[in-house]
């Protein structure tokens, strides 16, 4: 079931996620070789809280950590812990933070200094198709226009899509409708409309 939010709503989410954004900017920091992605989960948890929030993520259905960090071929979920970065390496850093009640969720993989040039293009890419398919979250849209249009940019570099895995709503819990995938039909799936310039989906 989708959930409306009001402008109030939307704005105390749009707080959350400078918190969130922020966490990440720290983070960045200090991805760098030697340093233990523990570490990492403690510079989010002391910033995110500084900032008078809350790590989504800590002991949600148990999660014992603040961060997911996932490196090299964990796709998400990783637990963070003792391993150390390599120069070689790439960390995908999942975030989430409740802040006034309400949840903003965001994830980043940063590559370290030694990443080799197929890996990079493979972000350089993927990041090119986030905005794709943000581009595509406007009024009149459905919510396949969004997912059609991430997976056939990929698709095009002989990349493929996880399918278990999808985007989805925040609000006052972590995880709310509607579910995005990263792959689709066009013209299929929940309509978005348009408010003040917020987009929200809902079913004809």
């Amino acid at each position: 079931m989708i959930r409306y939010k009001t402008d109030y709503e939307i704005q105390l989410i749009r707080e959350s996620a400078l918190i969130l954004g922020k966490a990440h900017g720290e983070v960045a920091k200090r991805v760098k070789p030697g340093v233990t992605t523990k570490e990492l989960d403690r510079v989010a948890e002391e910033f995110i809280r500084d900032q008078g929030g809350i790590p989504s993520f800590k002991n949600y259905h148990g999660f014992p950590a603040s961060l997911c960090i996932s490196v090299n071929e964990t796709v998400v979920h990783g637990f963070p812990g003792t391993y150390e970065l390599k120069e070689t390496d790439i960390v995908s850093v999942d975030c989430g933070v409740k802040f006034k009640g309400f949840h903003s969720d965001s994830a980043y993989t940063y590559p370290l200094e030694k990443v080799n040039s197929e890996v990079l293009d493979l972000l350089e890419r993927t990041y090119e198709s986030l905005h794709i398919g943000i581009a595509q979250a406007k009024a009149g849209n459905r919510v396949g226009d969004i997912s059609f249009a991430i997976q056939n940019y990929v698709e095009q570099f002989g990349y493929g899509v996880v399918r278990e895995l999808v985007g989805h709503g925040v609000g006052k819990d972590l995880h709310e409708d509607p579910d995005v995938p990263n792959y689709g039909k066009r013209g299929k799936g929940g309509k978005v409309r348009g408010r003040n310039g917020i987009c929200h989906r809902a079913d004809d």
